[in-house]
């Protein structure tokens, strides 16, 4: 058994398909299948079904799978803990971030990040909560940029910043005459809100009160909350936004904001890593690097009331 063929294995289980798993891997297919099948000799058992299209692990394969792809874990940490020792800050790093954090916090740090360290391969994939977990429980990602807490045993939250939650609020809507909102205030039949499974999603369900109807002449949902944004500019409403949202609007747009009453609703935004991940210098540079580039009158400490999203 060799590290090659578990690496073979885990390529096939992700691709579901030999020839994909083969480019992956930089290699021919007769050479990939030859190894797997070596393995399957070896341990007598069948990993995969070939007679299954797409590819499918059996039963006992799931499980070989799954221990192979914490040898492979346990095995690339030898060259992250030589790293870390000559604090050597290079190499991939694959981090996965939350729609409604990317397009507003990845500017504030993403240059400052690539210019300090100029040897690591920074790989970011934009991705909803669930999505980031699982990918970082199967080694497919380093690091999730997400709203937590997650309340997941094998993961490790460092927590970033407490944003608040503002709305943005169509002149033509009776709120716009408040410039404090309480969540009672909030009727989610006047709410335009993102499509599910996106955390923000649950949050603002969670500030707002139920709907007393479900008369519905016009219903948008998307993943975009600029989107939404454009919807209350043209249609009438309002949305909810994270406050990172609000940096770049213009004075027109800063116009429709309207913030909260205590207790403030707010999002905690942490980092996030497998408790077995062992890149510990390039997290921490990550870390550093975010946190240092979040605005002043962005708290940095826990205050106003956390709004869980499950």
């Amino acid at each position: 058994m060799t590290l090659v063929q578990l690496e073979y294995i885990v390529a096939v289980d992700e691709k579901r398909h030999f020839a994909e798993a083969a480019k992956m891997c930089f290699v021919t297919q007769p050479t990939l299948s030859m190894q797997i099948q070596k393995l399957e000799e070896q341990l007598e058992i069948q990993i995969f079904d070939r007679s299954k299209h797409p590819v499918l692990p059996t039963e006992i394969g799931e499980r070989i799978i799954k221990q192979a792809r914490i040898i492979l874990i346990e095995a690339n940490k030898l060259k992250t803990v030589i790293s870390d020792e000559k604090e050597i800050l290079s190499g991939e790093l694959r981090v996965g971030i939350i729609p409604t954090l990317s397009p507003y916090l990845l500017p504030l740090f993403i240059n400052d990040f690539l210019e300090t360290y100029p040897d690591v391969n920074l790989e970011i994939q934009e991705l909803i909560t669930d999505q980031i977990i699982e990918r970082i429980e199967r080694n497919q990602l380093d690091i999730g940029i997400i709203v937590t807490p997650i309340d997941h045993d094998q993961m490790e939250e460092l927590p970033l910043f407490y944003e608040e939650f503002v709305a943005y609020v169509s002149n033509t809507n009776k709120l716009s005459k408040k410039l404090e909102l309480k969540g009672s205030d909030i009727n989610l039949d006047d709410v335009w809100v993102l499509n599910e499974g996106h955390c923000f999603r649950n949050q603002v369900l969670n500030i707002c009160k139920p709907r007393k109807s479900k008369s519905e002449k016009f219903r948008f949902e998307c993943g975009s909350l600029e989107a939404l944004k454009k919807i209350v500019d043209h249609h009438n409403g309002l949305t909810l936004l994270p406050e990172l949202a609000t940096l770049d609007m213009t004075n027109i747009e800063l116009d429709k904001v309207r913030t909260f009453e205590d207790p403030v609703p707010v999002r905690e935004v942490s980092l996030v890593v497998h408790k077995s991940f062992a890149k510990k210098s390039l997290t921490k540079a990550l870390y550093n690097s975010v946190k240092s580039s979040i605005p002043d009158d962005i708290s940095s400490k826990k205050s106003g009331k956390v709004i869980r999203w499950r």
